[in-house]
């Protein structure tokens, strides 16, 4: 066992006293032991119960012979880091979390780890750990929050944190009171639990299952439903199985299920941000995974569900009408079935026995919002190397679009122009120097378009970044642009009143600017001068690779 070298022999008699004193017996000592990776914290609502699940997977994992240890890694809220220097801070966070793992599980020898995560940037980081470390390792999340629920006008409506984004463009049209605001706020998160809808956090614990790395029931089953808990124990079970079997992460993580992952992204049309964990984990993986391929997966893969923000229904219907293993089923032949998954079966065995139970929540394939997937990548002399679009949240309108563009350096210049009423029907808003490299840190940009759709103007106004978007961003809201502009990228080049044309359909991203004027605009850019000059974000932004390659440390 790994763990032999913090507990066997004559030289270990020190460790074995440390571990004494955590209250470790003899009989102990010749179990596995097992780490608990658990990013709780009291400041992420996603987080704050996980102390619970933690408690519960040891049980199981005590069960079955382990001798389970709990240890701690970060986690960052984005909607409380929104809009403020503080989401400067989210992307890298995934970095930290996965080097904080490692450090954690070396240094204590663990045989076997059960990751505990919930929240955006968590998922991922773990996942890029365990392929990183590649021992036996399950996944089991904290659960999907339900969703809020508003009494108006005599009839029950879903809400969710992006209700409140929205109301707060609404408030600023005069569509709705200040009073009716402070309603919707109150209500619109209403307990534990990573935020209602098919944003970044649930996307991933979905395509967690997708992957092969977590039980059934792992995405969608809500943080309060007392099914979590016993999917907790469950998961401490089983990865005694899956240390016995040395079924190892790099033995599931392979292009055959990060493949998977992409096309079940697709059928629920899950948030933009897959996009660069997915090529991170890819990238740990030692799996080559262009970002072309995943317009090939887009092309071939129905989108059959649609959940908040595409429409009005949460991840706790999406459980209710089979879960991720029913989206699995209803797409299968396009999927990978030989894929290896945690519970030492294949994904055909895994899905075989799922069953829809609503088809307005999961359409049939033969009958998809769309013949394509709910994510794009778009390329263009705007954007050589790529943007992503969440297509399942566009309006049919907005899928073709040209009009002129309206440039601001930065998040904060773009949100008070559209606050204070400055952008115009039809134009289309360039946010640049928010990258990875040149933000730092990529930020999310969910205030500016939660601003336009509240406005009632996503129909009618589309939005372009080098930064990031919110899994519950909606509109013609395009972003991961690459090159992005702090590397010199077309991006940096635009000027107000260039013609931008964008074509979702044909995947294309352009402007209008000819060949010639593009390299003139380029030589005559000032040097980029960083935003940042000490601490984290410093280190970061020197090392971080660009967004189209998943945001990753370039060794």
């Amino acid at each position: 066992m790994r763990s032999d070298n913090v507990k066997k022999g004559i030289e270990r008699a020190p460790h074995r006293a440390l571990l004494r004193a955590l209250g470790v017996c003899q009989e102990d000592f010749a179990k596995p032991f097992i780490g608990i990776i658990n990013s709780f914290n009291e400041v992420v609502p996603g987080h704050i119960h996980l102390q619970t699940i933690a408690r519960t997977v040891k049980e199981g994992v005590r069960s079955r012979g382990g001798v389970p240890f709990e240890v701690n890694t970060i986690a960052v809220c984005d909607g409380i880091a929104m809009n403020h220097p503080g989401m400067k801070y989210s992307l890298p966070s995934r970095e930290l979390i996965a080097d904080s793992v490692e450090i954690l599980v070396e240094a204590h020898a663990f045989d076997a780890l059960v990751f505990i995560p919930n929240c955006d940037k968590v998922v991922p980081g773990m996942l890029m750990a365990a392929v990183r470390l590649n021992i036996p390792s399950i996944f089991v999340s904290g659960g999907p929050m339900l969703a809020g629920r508003l009494s108006q006008g005599g009839q029950n409506k879903s809400v969710d944190l992006n209700s409140v984004f929205l109301a707060v463009g609404r408030v600023a049209t005069g569509e709705i009171t200040k009073a009716e605001l402070d309603g919707i706020e109150k209500i619109a998160c209403p307990g534990c639990g990573s935020c209602s809808g098919m944003f970044t956090a649930n996307t991933m614990n979905c395509l967690t299952e997708a992957l092969g790395m977590a039980l059934p029931g792992n995405g969608t089953i809500p943080a309060v439903d007392a099914r979590r808990a016993s999917l907790a124990y469950e998961a401490g079970q089983q990865v005694m199985s899956v240390l016995s079997q040395n079924l190892l992460p790099g033995d599931i993580i392979t292009r055959e299920s990060i493949y998977n992952a992409f096309a079940v992204d697709m059928a629920l049309g899950g948030s933009t941000n897959s996009v660069l964990h997915l090529m991170a984990i890819a990238h740990e993986a030692g799996v080559d995974f262009p970002l072309s391929l995943v317009n090939e997966i887009s092309q071939r893969i129905p989108h059959i569900c649609k959940i908040s923000p595409a429409s009005d229904y949460h991840i706790e219907d999406l459980d209710l009408a089979g879960g991720i293993p029913a989206v699995m089923q209803e797409v299968s032949s396009f999927l990978n079935p030989k894929a290896r998954t945690v519970l030492g079966k294949s994904l055909a065995d895994i899905i075989k026995g799922a069953k829809i139970t609503s088809r307005e929540i999961i359409r049939s394939a033969s009958d998809p919002y769309s013949a394509t997937g709910g994510l794009a990548i778009l390329f263009g002399n705007l954007a050589p190397e790529g943007g992503v679009v969440k297509s399942a949240a566009v309006a049919p309108e907005m899928l073709v679009h040209q009009g002129p563009a309206r440039v601001f350096d930065g998040e904060e210049a773009a949100t008070t122009a559209i606050m204070k009423g400055k952008i115009k029907s039809g134009e289309v808003v360039i946010i640049r120097y928010e990258g990875p490299r040149g933000g730092p840190g990529m930020r999310e940009m969910l205030t500016p378009t939660s601003l336009l759709s509240g406005m009632g103007m996503d129909k009618e106004v589309a939005l372009i970044t080098d930064g990031r978007f919110s899994g519950a961003t909606r509109g013609a809201a395009i972003g991961h642009v690459s090159p992005e502009a702090a590397s010199g990228g077309p991006i940096a080049a635009v000027q107000d009143g260039d013609i931008i044309k964008i074509d979702i359909p044909a995947r294309k991203l352009d402007t209008e600017i000819d060949e010639a004027e593009m390299a003139k605009r380029l030589a005559n850019l000032p040097k980029f001068e960083p935003k940042v000059k000490e601490g984290y974000l410093k280190r970061y932004a020197e090392r971080v690779s660009s967004a189209s390659s998943g945001a990753i440390f370039v060794k």
